[in-house]
Formats: C-alpha cells, structure tokens, sequence
C-alpha cells in the first residue's frame, strides 16, 4: 500500500445530523441542505454521480448536473443514446451521489428511473445556451469517433449551416427523472464515527427514519 495515500486524512467536526432535527421525508430535508450548500457558494453543488447498471449487473458511474427536484425526483439530462442511456433502458434503476466536501456532507439517493414528457425536455432544451444545443446534435455520446478534428467539423457546421435543427431537440436526448426509494444523509463527525440517517419508502407512500452505523 502507498503509504503516502493511506496516510491523507481529515477529521470531520463541523456539524451534527440528529433525529430530531431533521425533516420527515427526505425531498423536504434535501431542499435544507441544498439551500446551505448553495450559501456556502460551493462550486456546483449541483454536480452528482450517476451509478447505473446494465441488464447483466455491469456497472458504470460518472458525474452528471442536477437540473431540478421535486416531489417527484431528481431530473437530469442527457443522450439516450449514450452509454448511460443504454444502461438505463436495461435496468432502469438508479443511484446518485453528491458529495459536498466543504460541508463534509454527502447524499446518496437509490431509485426508479423514467423519461420525462417530451413537453419538458424541450423546453429545458431550448433554455440552453446555442453551443450546448448544438453539442447535442454534434455528438453521437459514448460512441467511438475518428478524431477531435472530425467532432469539431460536425459542430462547426451545425452552428454555420442548420440553424433550424439546432433550434430543435434531437429525439435522442431528453431528460430522466430519478423517483427515490431510498435516500442517505451522512455528515461527517470525528473518529470517523459519521451520522448517517437514512429514508425508506413504505409500502403505504411514507418515510422511515433509520440511523445506520458508521
């Protein structure tokens, strides 16, 4: 082992998660902690792991932006066609993971996944600025390509010759909607003896409260 690795640390003491000091359903607790991270001017606190697996338990994870939460779940964009696409249309079932380390705090969320309406991707698609609408056209994501240069050229071209198409979402690409099951807060404390309180769904729509050991 690399000693050097093995030796980085950091104790956690800034705060404390408690029973009674947290919401009753965890949408209403996440809407807390995302108001404190958005004050504490964390950059992009709305940058969340995406773990997803295919059919045959393969699993994949990258980072991915939230774009929005409700009741309903977390939305994020992207290609259906890519990688995490495919995954998704397999096994649609999801875990995301956000990780904000000024606050020494994380949230993972383990759900269903959907596709939103086509109604709301568009709209978000065209609230985009014109280069990432054009990215999206451009881009066969996940797909192997001859070279940079060729990436480039498509997007050049795009920008320059079909300005209509650029105006318009690709059926390809489109939000999903992450519906949780369960949901994780974890606050770091010393020793390593973190709090973590975690939701479940019953059967009857409402949330459980569990404390897990560190």
């Amino acid at each position: 082992m690399n000693s050097k690795i093995a030796d980085l640390r950091l104790d956690y003491a800034a705060q404390v998660l408690l029973e009674g000091n947290v919401a009753a359903d965890p949408i209403t607790q996440f809407q807390t902690w995302w108001e404190q991270a958005i004050a504490s001017e964390i950059t992009e606190p709305n940058a969340m792991t995406l773990a997803t697996a295919s059919c045959d338990g393969m699993p994949a994870a990258r980072i991915v932006l939230l774009k929005g939460f409700d009741a309903n779940g977390f939305v994020f964009f992207t290609n259906y066609n890519s990688y995490k696409g495919m995954h998704l249309q397999e096994n649609p079932k999801a875990c995301l993971v956000f990780f904000w380390k000024e606050l020494e705090r994380q949230v993972r969320i383990t759900g269903l996944v959907s596709k939103l309406d086509a109604a709301e991707s568009d709209a978000y698609f065209l609230s985009r600025p014109e280069g990432s609408r054009a990215g999206a056209w451009a881009s066969p994501q996940s797909g192997v390509i001859e070279s940079r240069d060729w990436l480039d050229k498509n997007f050049e071209a795009l920008i320059r010759d079909k300005k209509e198409m650029v105006n318009t979402r690709p059926p390809h690409w489109g939000g999903y909607v992450v519906r949780p099951i369960i949901v994780e807060f974890w606050q770091g404390r010393r020793s390593r003896l973190h709090d973590r309180l975690q939701y479940s769904m019953e059967e009857n729509g409402s949330w459980k409260i569990e404390r897990l050991a560190p």
